[in-house]
């Protein structure tokens, strides 16, 4: 029986390497002189993240790293309720410890003018492309729906062994691909919170929206799993 400390101490570490991994990718190698990794590597790094906490954390608590990845395996009933707000508090920590340390190492460089965006999430003039909050709401809501998808049939007991973690992992690559340059991707309700504490920009104003889509859409995916796609 794995207790619920540990099980809240690898929640907070796998959002905490997400976060740090993932938008510090962006913050500080995705735009480096002569060098840099540009979208593909950001969204490769987020991807990264989730696939090395999955096959190191996984096993303690399930691996989620994200409040609407438990709301949707509620909905879906791969996970009890009773434990959903001990997973989310450890998941907002975590995020918010990542960010503090990116802001720390950001603020470190001999020209530091304050961190700018610092890869938080936005609609309209905070969007990387400008898009309005209903292009931003519909693919928050969709990517995140697919994503639920993913997760529920990679992690379903008929599925391949051992590659939930890849699966999911490829998944969260793709969907960055397609969507940073409309909110700069969250489909993750933590990892948007922690930059927009530290973010110069109207990062925290837009931060509702980035929980309401993803959640909305982690309970539209697992509804659509459960009613066209589950096998008894």
């Amino acid at each position: 029986m794995i207790s619920n400390g540990k099980k809240w101490s690898a929640e907070f570490i796998g959002t905490f390497w997400l976060t740090l991994g993932g938008c510090g990718s962006a913050v500080l190698a995705a735009a480096f002189p002569g060098v840099g990794i540009g979208l593909l590597g950001v969204s490769l790094a987020f991807g990264l993240t989730v696939l090395t906490a999955a096959y190191a954390l996984g096993p303690i608590s399930g691996g989620h790293f994200n409040p609407a990845v438990s709301i949707g395996l509620v909905v879906g009933k791969r996970f009890s309720a009773s434990e959903l707000p001990g997973y989310i508090i450890a998941q907002v920590l975590g995020a918010v410890a990542a960010a503090a340390v990116l802001y720390l190492i950001v603020s470190g460089k001999a020209d530091f003018k304050g961190v700018g965006g610092f890869a938080s999430n936005g609609y309209g003039a905070n969007s990387p492309g400008q898009f309005s909050m209903l292009s931003v709401l519909v693919c928050e809501v969709v990517m995140t729906a697919i994503f639920l998808i993913v997760i529920l049939g990679a992690t379903a007991k008929n599925a391949a062994a051992g590659f939930g973690g890849l699966a999911i992992g490829l998944c969260l690559t793709l969907i960055h691909l397609v969507s940073i340059p409309v909110s700069n991707t969250s489909v993750n309700p933590a990892r948007s919170t922690g930059p927009a504490l530290f973010a110069q920009t109207a990062a925290l104003g837009d931060l509702w929206l980035f929980w309401a889509a993803p959640i909305a859409g982690a309970v539209l995916g697992a509804w659509i799993y459960n009613a066209l796609l589950a096998q008894d």
